[in-house]
């Protein structure tokens, strides 16, 4: 995984409450048990046309969706089902960050595990946010895991995360590769025993 520390980025705007994982990644894309290619079928059904063809109005369609790593999605983000290809499928595009002012335990759970961070913010916060965007699509914010917090101009907020996975996230590693992180005390110990 990824190491995360900071994250400096434009932000792309999805202001549709209640966004389950069948709508991230519909479930006929979960054969897949390789992450490469997913984000090509990240809200498939709303970026495409029946016949393949990508939908000119939807957001991740536009130009300016292009290298953008911060998503700004609507209330109750990532209900329903408990699929793993969610996070793949947001990463694959290219995201490093959703933001919302929830998130399906579940969801965020497999974010994490996959270096994608679920950033909470207050009603008041999520709001100014979309105005934001709205006055100024190219708007950049920035997360700074190491302090959780999440600027942007002329102001910041602090986010919630646990620290196991706070931790993970800036040594870049995932919860294998943490437990291998004490590997000489486990040699240690299983020697005397």
């Amino acid at each position: 995984m990824a190491q995360f520390t900071t994250l400096t980025s434009r932000v792309l705007p999805l202001p549709v409450n209640d966004i389950d994982t069948d709508q991230i990644i519909p479930a006929r894309f979960l054969k897949a048990t390789d992450k490469k290619g997913m984000g090509d079928n990240l809200f498939a059904d709303w970026r495409y046309n029946v016949d393949g063809s990508p939908k000119a109005d939807f957001v991740l369609n536009q130009p300016n969706a292009q290298g953008a790593q911060i998503l700004l999605a609507g209330d109750n983000f990532g209900c329903g089902s408990s699929r793993e290809h969610a996070p793949w499928a947001l990463t694959g595009f290219g995201f490093k960050a959703v933001i919302s002012t929830s998130f399906a335990d579940i969801f965020r759970n497999n974010s994490l595990k996959n270096g994608l961070i679920p950033i909470i913010v207050d009603d008041a916060t999520h709001k100014l946010l979309f105005d934001l965007v709205d006055e100024v699509p190219a708007a950049e914010l920035t997360v700074d895991l190491a302090s959780q917090t999440l600027s942007f101009p002329n102001g910041s907020v602090t986010f919630p995360i646990d620290p196991f996975n706070k931790t993970c996230l800036l040594n870049g590693v995932d919860e294998l590769g943490y437990i291998l992180g004490f590997e000489k005390q486990i040699a240690e110990y299983e020697a005397t025993h």
